[in-house]
């Protein structure tokens, strides 16, 4: 009797204990920023994917290295002063604002041969190795920027963007910058999440419709493709009222609904890595 209370004893001691904690660092854009930073206006966003992941996975502890508008070029040009800690676990989304910007992909080439931040292959290539500075013995997962549709901003109806369905202003695919990560990925043997071409984040699933004027000068909603020959002025009302939010709340930013989608593909490739954290 005495040993089994001393094992239930120890069961509870151990039970409670602390796990060990995994540490990861989630470096991207706006999509990786807004974890810190929702929408609460018309409930267009409540929480990222980051705060969901770790809502499954607790011994997770992320630092949220999101910034607002930047490109993968960009975060490569200042990659040392962004004070990237050491961790076990590093995720990029990143080539959105790449595309949009211009900013050109680039081939596996210039990641091999690591050409410099001038691309977007040799700007992942200086940011996977100052990963591997700080623990050579991280996991890594890439993500591929997901599609988007026409992009107005909730706050600043200037602020706007065609969609993937069609090149950006230097003739090139967004679906050529997603390419390309898979490509590195492959090359490094690193997972790749590929939200691109992810049927759940295909175009007519970002929002249920757009909110715009017709040639006959009143409002309509006009789902995807239809929306795409009909002008939007910076003057109307917004295009997309919370009844138009699918996976996306402005048909760029995922809405919770795609935060979910996004971090369910998350745990998923993270469970299959096993990570063992560095010693505490």
């Amino acid at each position: 009797m005495r040993k089994f209370a001393l094992l239930l004893i120890a069961a509870l001691i151990f039970g409670f204990a602390e796990r060990p904690t995994v540490k990861w660092v989630a470096l991207g854009d706006s999509i990786t920023w807004l974890n810190e930073h929702p929408i609460p206006e018309g409930n267009r966003l409540s929480t990222g994917y980051m705060k969901l992941v770790q809502k499954k996975l607790p011994e997770l502890q992320y630092v949220n290295k999101g910034y607002n508008g930047w490109t993968a070029h960009s975060i490569a040009q200042k990659i040392n002063e962004l004070d990237l800690p050491s961790a076990d676990l590093y995720t990029v989304l990143l080539g959105t604002n790449d595309w949009w910007t211009c900013v050109p992909a680039g081939s596996l080439d210039d990641y091999v041969n690591d050409t410099g931040d001038g691309t977007v292959s040799g700007a992942f290539r200086i940011i996977i190795d100052k990963f591997r500075t700080l623990n050579p013995r991280a996991k890594i997962i890439l993500m591929t920027p997901l599609q988007r549709g026409d992009f107005v901003h909730i706050s600043g109806h200037r602020n706007n963007s065609w969609g993937s369905y069609k090149n950006n202003k230097s003739g090139h695919a967004l679906s050529e910058y997603a390419e390309l990560i898979a490509k590195i990925g492959a090359y490094e043997h690193i997972p790749v999440i590929d939200l691109y071409n992810d049927r759940a984040f295909a175009l007519e699933k970002l929002v249920n419709f757009k909110r715009l004027k017709g040639p006959d000068g009143e409002y309509h909603n006009y789902k995807y493709p239809d929306y795409i020959d009909i002008p939007f002025s910076p003057d109307d009302e917004y295009p997309y009222p919370p009844e138009a939010i699918n996976m996306t709340y402005d048909n760029l930013h995922p809405s919770d609904k795609g935060y979910a989608r996004i971090a369910d593909l998350l745990v998923r490739k993270i469970r299959k890595l096993k990570i063992k954290p560095a010693k505490q």
